[in-house]
C-alpha cells in the first residue's frame, strides 16, 4: 500500500514500513522501519515530523548534512549517511541511492550531494527522485514506481515531468511536490491528462493521507 501525505512525504507499507521525506503528519505512528531523507530542506527533512514515525528500533538514512541534527535524536547504530552513487543494504531491501539536483535553479546545487533513492523490494524498484530537475541518467531506469515532482520553481514542472515519464516509462508514475508550497492541485491532473496511455498514472496526493 502506498500513502502519499504532503510535497513529498511518502509512506510504503510493505513486510516492513517505509517512510520518504516524513512531512505535515496529523498522527503519530511510530510504525516506521525505515526512514528516508532525500534532503535537508524543512518541507523534506523535519525532525518533528520524524519522531511522529520514529519508533525505538527505526533506521534512517540521510545525507551526510542531516547527520548532526538525526544524531540528536537517534542513536549511531541507527543512522546510515548516504551520498549519490552509494549502494547500501537496509533491513533487509537493496537500495541505489542517485543524485537529484537542479540545472538552471539555484535551489539544489549538486555541490550539497542531496539524493533521490531506487529502493528494491525483490524484483519492484519504487524511485523517489527527491527534489530534481531531468538528470541525463534517469531515462535509462527501468522503474516499476516512480514518484516525480511536478510542481516547478523548485523541481521540474509538468511538461518537463511528462516529456520524462513518456521517456522512462514506468509501469506506475505517482506525481508528487505540488498543490501546496508550490504549483496548483490542478496540476496532477494536468499531469495525468498527458502521460502516455500505457503508463498508469495514480493521484494519491490530496486523495489519502498517512
Amino acid at each position: 500500500m502506498i500513502t502519499i501525505n504532503e510535497q513529498s512525504s511518502i509512506r510504503l507499507e510493505l513486510d516492513k514500513i517505509i517512510y520518504f521525506d516524513p512531512f505535515h503528519l496529523s498522527d503519530s505512528k511510530h510504525d516506521a522501519d525505515v526512514i528516508f531523507i532525500t534532503h535537508a530542506h524543512y518541507d523534506h527533512f523535519n525532525i518533528e515530523d520524524i519522531l511522529k514515525v520514529k519508533k525505538n528500533e527505526s533506521i534512517i538514512v540521510c545525507p551526510k548534512d542531516c547527520l548532526e541534527e538525526v544524531g540528536k535524536v537517534f542513536s549511531s547504530d541507527q543512522i546510515i549517511g548516504v551520498t549519490p552513487q552509494d549502494e547500501i543494504t537496509v533491513a533487509g531491501y537493496s537500495v541505489s541511492v542517485v543524485p537529484a539536483y537542479n540545472i538552471d535553479k539555484p535551489f539544489h546545487p549538486v555541490l550539497n550531494h542531496w539524493v533521490g533513492y531506487l529502493f528494491h523490494d525483490g524484483d519492484v524498484t519504487y524511485y523517489v527522485m527527491g527534489d530534481t530537475d531531468r538528470l541525463p541518467f534517469m531515462e535509462m531506469l527501468k522503474v516499476d514506481y516512480l514518484f516525480i515532482p511536478i510542481g516547478g520553481k523548485f523541481t521540474m514542472n509538468v511538461s518537463e515531468a511528462v516529456d520524462l515519464v513518456n521517456q522512462m516509462k514506468p509501469k506506475v508514475v505517482i506525481p508528487i511536490h505540488y498543490g501546496t508550497i508550490i504549483g496548483e492541485i490542478g496540476f496532477g491532473e494536468e499531469f495525468r491528462k498527458n502521460i502516455s496511455d500505457d503508463i498508469e498514472c495514480q493521484l494519491l496526493l490530496f486523495q489519502t493521507r498517512s
